[in-house]
């Protein structure tokens, strides 16, 4: 046994509302530069809808991900060696810039400098690859709450996978109008395709967090990484001739801050923690023959960090202590491996994605409280799981390989975490009978209450930081550990970010992140040190020396 760790994200599908804050705050951060205009590492598609790049997931096309030999053995979907060798130099089977989009921008100065006149001057789109005048007919979010289903819908690659009966129940569905939001990064898998696939070993995955990575300086642009993505999160820079991906934000994650897409989620969505897993058996897990079996072989992988075995296995491999407890306290552990309620993202790629998801519940209730039923029984809500507005085939289609048992399963728990929480939010004598139904006790459906529907922002982001060993490979000017205690060891001052003492950005920020959600009251005083930061200031006190006149 061979423990290694891996940083994972577990987003609650039921939370997010499309407002998009997630990827327009990534764009920014990372994607703001020429030649990735149209590149959103993450993006967030509205369900049913061909997604981003278009039908992304038709890997009869795209050819994206792994299969099975004869001999029971993986290999590239897109072929081996020989093959890549027999086509480096053109490589066809990639997404073209129309299945992404042609990004542009707006004539504003024809806004500005139009001559008077009767006709009031408009902003005509301009192409930013050629420059030109365009007409926009597509995007990275053409489906937005079903916008373009009328005319794409049928298009949707899961739709099309489904049987004949589940596909007339999904049409009717439609008049019903379901959706759900799905976003979607790199999910930094176990057994990555792309690194695979890449001809100059330039994606590699960090021994340390399990974070996939694009080496530019060895990256010579054979965009075969982009076929071999069945998921398509690598996009190639046109302008430098390189390939780019999510970065998990690492520079973030190396001194405990979540992800900027976390931080900045409206809807408190997404969880980060860490898994222990068994590093000599991926293979023998991603190579389990019947494509339904890949779930459950991916949780296998999973290991107990409370196990001693576990904890010794993984101080043998040079696991720091802190990161087992870290692992211990894992959010991403506790709703995939404990409680079982977070599923991957189209396990049969084989990838072992390590970004999870637990599938949404909510329209059900809507469903049954329009029918004039009590939306939050529990003997409503179990009965009604088979008749979803979001049809089970079709979750089960993205999550499990098809197997609907282990969709509605989830289904179930949390249906059931309804109900019985609901009893005790009215005061009510809860009903032990609701948990076992679903193979929990009260205690455990207690706790993942709490993780899933009021968890601040410790459980949330359960983030072990780089040790000094690591210090060296930080982005930042200065690491973080040259300080005692490491992040976060200032309190929050009166002016936000407790700025004072200089230090690197993400040291001075991190631990007033942390208290401004996690406290329930505003920013402790403090004292004015080196500096006042007037960028992050929150305007929760007035520091000393602030404004002149104050001495």
């Amino acid at each position: 046994m061979r423990v290694m760790a891996q940083v994972a994200m577990v987003m609650n599908l039921d939370k997010c509302i499309g407002c998009h804050t997630c990827s327009v705050t990534c764009k920014q951060a990372w994607t703001n530069r020429a030649g990735t205009e149209y590149v959103w590492f993450n993006n967030v598609e509205t369900r049913p809808g061909q997604g981003y790049p278009r039908r992304y997931e038709d890997q009869d096309t795209w050819r994206g991900g792994w299969t099975l030999n004869r001999k029971g053995k993986l290999r590239l979907l897109a072929g081996g060696r020989i093959q890549k060798l027999a086509t480096i130099f053109s490589s066809p089977v990639q997404p073209t810039l129309d299945d992404y989009y042609e990004p542009w921008t707006y004539d504003y100065e024809n806004l500005i400098s139009a001559p008077l006149g009767d006709d009031i001057p408009v902003a005509r789109p301009k192409s930013l690859i050629t420059g030109e005048d365009m007409k926009i007919s597509w995007s990275a979010n053409w489906d937005d709450n079903l916008g373009g289903s009328a005319a794409t819908g049928a298009l949707d690659p899961v739709l099309q996978k489904l049987a004949d009966d589940a596909g007339e129940q999904i049409k009717l569905s439609f008049e019903q109008t379901f959706m759900f939001y799905l976003p979607r990064i790199c999910e930094h898998c176990l057994n990555p395709s792309c690194m695979a696939s890449c001809p100059s070993g330039a994606i590699y995955k960090r021994s340390e967090d399990g974070i996939v990575l694009v080496d530019q300086d060895r990256c010579r642009g054979w965009r075969q990484c982009i076929t071999g993505c069945p998921y398509k999160k690598i996009y190639f820079n046109h302008r430098t001739g390189k390939a780019e991906k999510c970065t998990f934000c690492y520079p973030r994650i190396e001194v405990g801050q979540p992800t900027v897409c976390s931080e900045t989620c409206v809807g408190r969505l997404r969880y980060i923690g860490l898994f222990l897993y068994d590093a000599d058996r991926v293979t023998e897990a991603a190579s389990v023959p019947d494509e339904r079996d890949l779930y459950e072989a991916q949780l296998d992988l999973m290991l107990d960090p409370s196990d001693p075995a576990v904890v010794a296995a993984a101080r043998a491999g040079g696991i720091p202590d802190d990161w087992i407890d870290a692992a211990r306290r894992s959010p991403v552990y506790a709703l995939a491996k404990k409680y079982r309620v977070a599923l991957p993202l189209h396990p049969e790629y084989r990838t072992m994605p390590m970004v999870w998801y637990v599938p949404p519940l909510s329209p059900i209730v809507d469903l049954l409280t329009g029918q004039g039923h009590d939306g939050e029984s529990h003997e409503n809500l179990f009965g009604a799981i088979d008749t979803l507005r979001i049809p089970v085939e079709y979750l089960a289609e993205l999550f499990s390989a098809g197997d609907t048992a282990v969709v509605t399963g989830v289904l179930r728990k949390l249906a059931g975490m309804r109900s019985y929480m609901r009893d005790i939010a009215l005061g009510r004598e809860p009903n032990p009978l609701i948990p076992a139904s679903v193979g929990m006790d009260e205690e455990s459906m207690v706790e993942m209450y709490h993780l899933m529907a009021i968890a601040k922002y410790a459980d949330r982001y359960v983030i072990p930081t780089a040790h000094v060993e690591q210090g060296h490979q930080l982005e930042e000017m200065a690491c973080s550990l040259d300080y005692d205690d490491g992040p976060g060891m200032y309190e929050s001052g009166p002016f936000g970010e407790a700025s004072g003492t200089v230090m690197p950005v993400s040291v001075e920020t991190f631990q007033a992140l942390q208290q401004r959600q996690t406290s329930d009251r505003a920013a402790d005083a403090g004292s004015l040190r080196d500096r006042v930061n007037l960028l992050n200031w929150d305007g929760n006190g007035t520091p000393t020396g602030l404004f002149p006149g104050d001495r």
